[in-house]
């Protein structure tokens, strides 16, 4: 199925304006879908129609709809249409939970426009994350030839049932098909899709923390073998997590006896739940188990603030410059005005800090489970320490731990 979309610039009578005006642009694209109902429901990627004045379908059988767009989730790319139109032969939708590496994958589209389009390959990776192409990744991969035209078409299993929404390639360069790419798992489109129809909008479940992957320095600093489970970096005040009694340092290790593996499983598992759902989460909390129960709340809108600028000074951590905290600078890292420790105000890119994700404009608050109050305190927290060094970071008023 192929969409056509339309966005329309200046006037309506195009050549009729006044002398020395622009004359009437009109841009068009392509994109595909997939029809999941027989009464005309259709999913396909928010970026193939966001900013589009007008969507229109072209089915197989070259029948054409003007659709409707019924609501879009740029955090997951998706998006829901409606056509009017009945006894449409819908897709058989797969189980994405089930989809394994080397299993067959055909992605089905429309690439560059030349008509309804298959092609095979296998599925190469599940759960692709941290590509920064959505917020929101749990992606499929697929050397599976996928190119532009193809964004929000089916990339079905060896059975013809809907595995993803194919959504994203790694072109290094070239518009081209690179034998990498990446679709959004069906489990996942479903559930928006559902809340789209319903309500016309998206809500999410959340904990209310900052979570982090466990790396094995961090899991020697915090006396654990293991490095699956996601570190409870920072929890927000009045926030789900800390009226169920997460604190800052647990380890999250299940959810309702689901293992997490990392902060992105943690995320994605409570991002697929409702708000006001109560989860059960086994947590390491200073070297013990222990089990708490958290209603999830509704996830808020998220806010950025900005880097402080100063004067340098080296620290005794290698490649990492660092001078104490004051209201005026507190200020300027929108951080409350009591807000103590050093702020980074330089760190080498070719440290070993950088390399473990220190900033400039970080505030340093611990150094190994030891309060930070000023360069002093720093200074001596570091001193005799011989392996990686545990840092509590605050970085845009969120903390998180840092093992450098």
């Amino acid at each position: 199925m192929t969409l056509l979309f339309r966005q329309f610039f200046g006037k309506s009578n195009p050549g009729f304006g006044t002398p020395g005006e622009a004359p009437e642009q009109r841009e068009q694209g392509l994109g595909s879908g997939v029809v999941m109902t027989q009464d005309g429901y259709i999913l396909t990627n928010n970026h193939v129609v966001d900013g589009a004045s007008q969507v229109q379908v072209t089915l197989a059988d070259k029948r054409q709809f003007k659709a409707k767009v019924i609501g879009a989730d740029p955090k997951a790319d998706l998006a829901v249409l409606k056509i009017d139109a009945t006894n449409l032969p819908s897709i058989t939708v797969g189980d994405s939970s089930k989809v394994q590496v080397g299993d067959y994958a055909l992605a089905i589209g429309n690439p560059f426009g030349v008509g309804e389009t298959v092609t095979m390959g296998i599925v190469s990776a599940t759960g692709r994350t941290n590509l920064g192409i959505e917020q929101y990744e749990n992606f499929i991969q697929t050397d599976a030839p996928i190119n532009p035209g193809n964004s929000g078409g089916a990339l079905v299993n060896d059975r013809g049932e809907l595995i993803g929404i194919n959504t994203a390639i790694i072109a290094h360069g070239s518009q081209g098909n690179q034998g990498i790419g990446f679709a959004i798992p069906v489990d996942m489109a479903r559930n928006v899709m559902e809340q789209l129809v319903k309500t016309g909008k998206v809500t999410r479940a959340y904990l209310g923390i900052v979570p982090q992957d466990v790396t094995p320095a961090m899991a020697k600093a915090f006396g654990n073998d293991e490095t699956h489970g996601a570190l409870v970096g920072d929890v927000s005040p009045n926030s789900p997590g800390q009226k169920g009694g997460l604190e800052r340092g647990d380890i999250i290790l299940d959810v309702n006896g689901k293992a997490v593996a990392d902060s992105n499983d943690l995320r994605m598992t409570i991002s697929m739940m409702q708000p006001d759902t109560e989860v059960k989460l086994r947590v390491l909390h200073n070297g013990a188990e222990r089990e708490v129960s958290v209603r999830l709340g509704e996830l808020p809108t998220e806010t950025a603030s900005v880097k402080p600028q100063g004067e340098h000074s080296q620290s005794s951590l290698s490649g990492v410059s660092v001078e104490d905290v004051d209201s005026e600078s507190a200020q300027d890292l929108k951080l409350p005005a009591n807000t103590r420790g050093v702020v980074v105000t330089d760190v080498d890119p070719a440290s070993q800090a950088a390399d473990a994700g220190l900033r400039q404009g970080d505030v340093i608050q611990e150094v190994n489970h030891k309060p930070v109050k000023n360069t002093s305190d720093f200074e001596q927290a570091l001193r005799g320490s011989k392996e990686a060094n545990l840092l509590l970071v605050n970085r845009h008023g969120s903390t998180m731990f840092l093992a450098v």
